[in-house]
């Protein structure tokens, strides 16, 4: 491409941007000109046409035209304005104001023609659009329409649609500069527009194009841009991993004396799965280059003794352990169990915590860094400037969707030992399809721990609304007089600690007047770590009954005994913490049962949710219903984490073509190696980052 490229012109050189607007718009990532040509629309306004108002419908977004037949302001909770609208198809509709002005009221008045545009809503008495765009037509004042479609685009706070529709015009007036970075011949085989045609329809739709696919994202244009996105998101994983191949890791090879005296001393063997997965890792970690390995596994499949062998091996090599999990609860819980296999061989195990008092915290750092600590447990803290370790040689994180790519280098590049960089392996028990888990996570190599310890017997889930709330009570006392223990969980809100802590604490005292017979216990997060310990103790210990807990019991417990759940307002919680709730039961040799106990009137995702559990124990399963519900964002983290951001691609909605995408990567690779930095540069902003983190 020239160097002269209008294209690659700095956004500031584009009429009316000036520092300030240039400042938002390095807010959507929009720096060169070119830029403007991949922020794509987010969804489009058909502007082409006026509806009938009797043909319109709730939900779609129209341009209608009427005659106001009257105008009035009601004062019912708030002051509002509401207009009558009519037209020659007999039928009216609401238009309703919030905010408005006396001139506004003036301006529609009986006998005004409008023309207007919004969102139609089921009002209580008709349809509605409230606060819609309007223009008042007069014969002097005539209105024309638009001869195509209207793209919305993401946007920030100070910066207009109209603007971002005057730059991009710009920029398309360019377009024939734009290097095409695909290779003809793939695109030919897969039948593929330019990516010219592909950027002006999506931009510039014409009123013949099929809004229904331009909203359902499966237009041709827009099949085009995902097709290339995909490769380039892949490419750049794959990219990313040849990387981490050629830099130099250290060679783990102990003589298992330490996993052999671990394993002697539990109560149960391993299952051919964990034996298999353990195996993969031992030979990773031989390997001159750092491993990266991705270990998923259902709730209670023994991931943490997986992880703990691995450890062993780096100890017994003479290397340190890092292990970061996403909460504190779970760190307390890793390092219960860490402690319990490790202090009988005789190895330190260090807990780093940001509520640990200020003299505790430094001797713990002090000792990570001397390498008196084997194994070190915390949160993303353990990246902080203070932790430095003597000899990291292995980094665990658990439940990876929790944590950015960039938290997990930034740890990997604390344990660098000169030119050496730490083995690092990735745990999650959030199932991921494994077509999908290929392309997520192409950088890392995928280990699947797909079974569960022998005895297992499958959980029964059962759904009942809160109405039978003194039923579950009297059969929880019958439960537990047969020498059974239950678990009541609480999840009044989600988002508030505190208030849901106090319900639990209400929950408290309702139950224990009710089951005078029965010990009833409490856990919640607002207690201290002496106070949960001692709670959870005294549950296991089977000297409490019943244990009234917040989700802080979603991870780390362990009660083979307690074979009864009860999820209160079990619709406010995701699948995946429903599913990591249940797994607290079944841990025992007798039959299981969870009762999801919810709020009607039931939404239609709380519906999904609560089925999918009642029908299945099977994680894989739910995980793919999960994903369906919520999408990939939420269940690989990328709205807390900023992974996995695609511009157009969706790697649940586009998965059937991801069997094609690495098809025709692969082709790629092997005879257009050429065109690898070219697609990533345009679609990974921040592959560098992947590389040099």
């Amino acid at each position: 491409m020239s160097s002269d490229n209008p294209l690659l012109k700095n956004i500031n050189t584009l009429k009316g941007v000036g520092p300030k607007m240039s400042e938002h718009l390095s807010k959507l990532g929009l720096y060169q000109i070119q830029d403007l040509l991949f922020h794509l629309p987010l969804r489009y306004q058909d502007r082409t046409r006026i509806y009938a108002i009797s043909s319109v419908e709730q939900g779609q977004e129209v341009l209608i035209e009427g005659t106001v037949d009257h105008c009035s302001i009601l004062f019912k909770q708030r002051r509002m304005m509401i207009c009558q609208l009519s037209d020659n198809s007999g039928t009216t509709i609401t238009l309703r104001f919030f905010h408005f002005s006396n001139a506004q009221q003036k301006n529609l008045s009986k006998g005004t023609l409008v023309r207007c545009f919004g969102e139609i809503r089921q009002g209580h008495h008709s349809l509605e659009i409230v606060h819609p765009e309007y223009k008042i037509i007069t014969e002097h004042s005539p209105l024309e329409l638009t001869d195509r479609l209207t793209p919305t685009y993401p946007s920030t706070k100070g910066l207009q649609q109209k603007t971002l529709h005057r730059l991009t015009a710009e920029a398309i007036k360019h377009i024939e500069q734009l290097e095409e970075t695909f290779p003809d011949s793939l695109r030919q085989k897969y039948k593929l527009m330019t990516l010219a045609e592909a950027l002006i329809t999506l931009h510039q739709p014409t009123p013949e194009s099929s809004v229904e696919q331009l909203l359902n994202t499966n237009h041709p244009a827009q099949q085009r841009l995902i097709f290339e996105e995909l490769i380039a998101h892949h490419l750049s994983l794959r990219k990313f991993r040849e990387y981490s191949r050629q830099i130099k890791g250290v060679q783990l090879s102990g003589n298992d004396n330490l996993t052999n005296r671990l394993l002697a001393s539990l109560p149960f063997t391993l299952t051919h799965a964990q034996q298999r997965v353990i195996k993969e890792i031992k030979q990773d970690m031989q390997q001159s280059y750092p491993m990266g390995r991705l270990v998923q596994g259902d709730v209670g499949s023994g991931k943490t003794l997986v992880a703990a062998s691995a450890a062993l091996t780096a100890i017994e090599t003479g290397y340190q352990v890092a292990l970061m999990v996403p909460t504190e609860i779970l760190a307390e819980q890793h390092f219960k169990s860490f402690t319990e296999w490790f202090e009988p061989l005789k190895l330190r195990v260090t807990l780093l915590s940001g509520k640990q008092k200020v003299a505790l915290r430094r001797d713990n750092i002090e000792n990570i860094a001397l390498g008196l600590s084997k194994i070190v447990i915390g949160t993303h803290a353990l990246f902080q400037d203070a932790v430095t370790f003597q000899k990291l040689g292995l980094l665990i994180i658990d439940e990876q969707h929790r944590f950015g790519v960039h938290q997990r280098l930034a740890l990997r590049e604390k344990g660098k030992q000169g030119d050496c960089y730490p083995h690092q392996l990735v745990m999650t028990a959030t199932p991921i399809p494994r077509t999908l888990a290929m392309t997520a996570y192409a950088d890392m190599d995928y280990s699947v721990i797909d079974e569960l310890p022998s005895g297992r017997k499958p959980i029964n889930t059962v759904v009942l609304p809160n109405t039978r709330r003194e039923a579950i009570i009297e059969r929880i006392n019958a439960v537990c007089l047969q020498g059974a223990q239950a678990y009541w969980v609480c999840t009044l809100i989600e988002e508030s600690e505190a208030l849901q802590c106090q319900d639990a604490e209400e929950t408290l005292a309702l139950l224990t007047k009710n089951l005078p017979e029965l010990q009833v216990g409490l856990v919640h997060g607002r207690m201290s770590a002496v106070e949960k310990d001692a709670a959870m103790h005294t549950f296991k210990s089977a000297n409490t009954h019943l244990l009234v807990a917040t989700t802080v019991i979603e991870v780390g417990v362990d009660v083979p005994n307690a074979s009864l759940m009860i999820i209160e307002n079990a619709e406010r919680l995701g699948l995946a913490q429903l599913h990591q709730l249940r797994g607290r039961v079944g841990r025992g040799t007798a039959s299981s049962h969870c009762l999801l106990m919810y709020q009607a009137p039931l939404s239609e995702i709380a519906h999904k949710r609560l089925d999918a559990l009642r029908n299945s124990n099977d994680g894989f399963e739910i995980s793919r219903i999960d994903l369906e519900i919520r999408g990939p964002g939420d269940v690989f983290g990328t709205r807390q984490t900023g992974e996995l951001q695609f511009r157009i691609a969706d790697l649940l909605r586009d998965q059937e073509l991801l069997l094609t995408i690495q098809e025709a990567a692969e082709v790629i690779i092997k005879k257009y190696p050429e065109k690898i930095e070219p697609l990533i540069d345009r679609w990974i902003r921040t592959d560098e980052d992947y590389v040099h983190a």
